[in-house]
């Protein structure tokens, strides 16, 4: 047992002085940090690339060895098998999700907007290995889940890694992540127009520049290595003579616009409602659930076979999506296949399972278009090569309802088929089915999954505040921190304290360094005014609760609220008993002070304060925020409006606050928001200011109008 630690312990410091020397190379060969982002594009085109194909291959494998033995078991033994090998495939990812790699649940997608808005294009390689173990597991035993989604969540792991490893600044490490996330599209669809246009519309969010061009590098090469390897035909191979030849049928296709929006409602409704059941179900344990849905999707396969003789429901589904853009399947069939596809779906995804959800909306759009089709074809009596022409439309017009992604649905659904002849029909259904889902239901299903999880993206319009909130405590927390011996008496202590630090509180630390409590440099004071001064700062210690270093801010703001404190120590969250910093509300403005100039407000800020300015200093705040040269002036301030406040019902940026202070939170109703410019203030809010005395009464001013409030708490 020792001879195998050692055996380990000589790889790992084998394989970490590789790294190092692999490392010096190529900071000496690649000086420039602008070259090693143009290095690294080229790299992650082809490592994605490559990365797309292996795992498209092996899902590809898996399928055939076991959903496709299953289904070709003797005698009725097919539906045993056909229910067991998703059910089994479940329940070995529902382990591997619980003890393993826990943040590598769901499609993926979520999880790259998260990594790009909030933690600065940090995603562990940990994340893209295990979610290509989980992809080939859950999707290859017959999960109704698609391949798209992971595989850009391994993609944006890859290019994070090696930016990351590369010494990259935080700014341009988080200019890789959606390089990586569009050669992933590019080369699972094989269509690298659209895997630009959809990482600007859904992962960056605006027309970024800086990213646009490393973007496109990306998703260039990947493409080009997927066609090599696996061929240069597109996805789907249609039949010739498609084309938009009937004026008319625009009536059935505004029909199929606004069903592709209703059965895009339907779709997320069901699968945000039945995830949130399966979140609060005490009955089935976290590791089984995904065996759950796995088994619901196996009894709908066994189902769809009995009854329509066909398949689909299992996996991608793309032989049969195939058959109904050749216009093969009659009008049972598809409505039936739209019905339990969307049920299959909704149980692979909600019981925790880790797969995508492109390939279902494009399946569940083909069967609804060729529906339409059908229709048009017996009102109208257009020959049958409408069915194929509608199923096509259809495929983009659910996706851009699902998804959101507009222009992207129009130029996927080019790529994919090869063709360009439905283009009028195309845009007029997708753009009708975006229309109306968004006015329904704005968020798209991405943005609704975060929202169910409690995560917040930033918008365009405003994101500091919401990255903000959302940074952890880590990011801004003050780790250099002097501490107290427990058995201090009160006046050594306050003999040792510096007086020109801007800490109120100080940690108290057992004889074995383990973290005890906090205790205030004012009771202090007190304890010495009372002729105390031997007693030991242990029995002086307060009970203010310890946070971790993972919590996010506006967790820690609530809590500072709540235990009216400016200051809480921050513990490690795998041993309450270790200190590893200070968290006070002065980091929280120099953070947003930081975010407005692009600087600190003090040369000995931490340097993890510094790579949160970098990365936001392009991003506007408050109008009010100015840089803070002289901390130890600012005061907190809590102010509660009364009825007759001029500021309620005001939006915070409407106000005019004197020069250089900060609204850091309001207290409404028991919850603690981290306002923003648009947040209007409300009667009874508790707003917490900072600002020094002599800003107090044009603050009080502005909020209250010429009067006095009934309550101004300062400290």
């Amino acid at each position: 047992m020792n001879q195998t630690h050692g055996w380990l312990c000589k790889w790992r410091q084998q394989v970490r002085s590789t790294n190092i020397e692999t490392l010096r190379l190529f900071l000496h060969l690649v000086p420039s940090e602008q070259q090693r982002v143009f290095v690294l594009t080229l790299l992650i085109g082809l490592l994605c690339g490559l990365a797309a194909v292996a795992f498209h291959l092996a899902i590809q494998l898996a399928e055939q060895h076991l959903i496709d033995q299953a289904l070709a078991a003797p005698d009725h033994w097919w539906m045993f098998w056909t229910v067991v090998t998703p059910t089994l495939g479940g329940i070995m990812s529902g382990i591997l999700l619980l003890y393993v790699v826990p943040d590598a649940r769901g499609s993926g997608l979520p999880q790259v907007k998260v990594a790009y808005a909030v933690k600065g294009g940090r995603m562990p390689l940990r994340i893209a290995i295990g979610k290509f173990v989980l992809g080939v597991i859950q999707i290859g035993t017959g999960a109704s889940l698609g391949r798209e989604g992971p595989t850009v969540q391994i993609c944006a792991g890859i290019a994070s890694t090696l930016g990351q490893f590369t010494a990259l600044s935080r700014r341009n490490l988080r200019r890789l992540l959606p390089v990586g996330a569009a050669a992933g599209i590019a080369a699972a669809f094989n269509a690298p127009i659209a895997a630009v246009t959809f990482t600007i519309e859904e992962v960056v969010g605006d027309l970024d520049h800086s990213v646009l061009s490393g973007v496109i590098v990306a998703a260039a090469i990947a493409a080009a290595v997927e066609r090599y390897v696996l061929g240069p035909q597109p996805v789907f191979t249609i039949p010739a003579g498609y084309s938009f030849d009937h004026p008319s049928s625009l009536v059935f296709y505004t029909l199929l616009g606004v069903a592709a929006a209703t059965v895009s409602l339907i779709f997320c409704d069901a699968l945000l409602w039945l995830r949130a059941h399966f979140q609060r179900l005490a009955v089935v344990p976290a590791w089984a659930r995904p065996g759950v849905g796995g088994f619901v999707t196996g009894a709908l396969a066994v189902l769809a076979l009995a009854w329509l003789h066909t398949g689909g429901i299992t996996g991608a589904g793309y032989a049969t999506l195939g058959n109904a853009l050749a216009g093969k399947l009659v009008l049972r069939v598809l409505v039936t296949l739209c019905a339990l596809k969307i049920a299959a779906t909704v149980f692979s995804y909600s019981s925790g399972g880790a797969g995508g959800l492109f390939a279902p909306a494009l399946f569940i759009g083909a069967m609804l278009g060729g529906a339409i089709g059908v229709l048009d074809v017996n009102v109208l009596h257009h020959g049958p090569n409408e069915l194929g022409a509608f199923a096509i439309v259809g495929m983009g017009a659910v996706f851009a309802g699902t998804i959101r992604a507009p222009i992207t649905s129009v130029l996927i659904i080019f790529e994919m088929t090869g063709s360009y002849d439905l283009i009028l029909p195309l845009m007029l259904a997708n753009m009708l089915a975006y229309g109306v889902a968004r006015t329904w239901r704005p968020l798209s299903v991405y943005e609704a999954l975060l929202e169910q999880d409690g995560v917040h993206l930033p918008h365009e319009a405003n994101p500091a505040p919401r990255a903000l909130e959302q940074l952890p405590v880590a990011d801004i927390m003050t780790t250099t921190v002097a501490t107290l011996p427990a058995d201090l008496s009160v006046e050594a202590a306050l003999a040792r304290i510096d007086q020109g630090r801007s800490f109120a509180a100080f940690p108290v630390v057992g004889a074995d360094k383990h973290f005890i409590g906090l205790v205030s440099v004012a009771r202090l004071r007190r304890q010495l005014a009372e002729q105390n001064g031997h007693r030991p700062v242990q029995a002086c210690i307060d009970r203010r609760t310890p946070i971790t270093g993972e919590q996010q801010l506006r967790d820690a703001v609530a809590q500072m609220d709540q235990q009216e404190t400016r200051q809480l120590a921050v513990v490690d969250s795998e041993n309450p008993n270790r200190l590893v910093g200070m968290l006070a509300m002065s980091d929280i403005v120099r953070t947003l002070a930081g975010m407005q100039s692009g600087t600190t407000a003090r040369a000995a800020a931490p340097a993890s304060l510094s790579e949160v300015a970098e990365t936001l200093r392009d991003q506007p705040v408050f109008r009010n925020v100015r840089s803070l040269t002289d901390e130890p002036s600012m005061h907190y301030h809590i102010i509660t409006l009364p009825a007759d406040a001029p500021a309620a019902d005001q939006p915070v940026g409407a106000l005019r606050l004197p020069r250089g202070v900060l609204m850091v939170a309001i207290e409404r109703a028991g919850h603690t928001i981290i306002p923003h410019g648009q947040t209007e203030l409300r009667v009874g809010d508790r707003l917490t200011l900072f600002a020094d005395s002599a800003q107090l009464a044009g603050v009080l001013g502005v909020l209250l109008g010429p009067r006095q409030p009934p309550m101004v708490l300062s400290g």
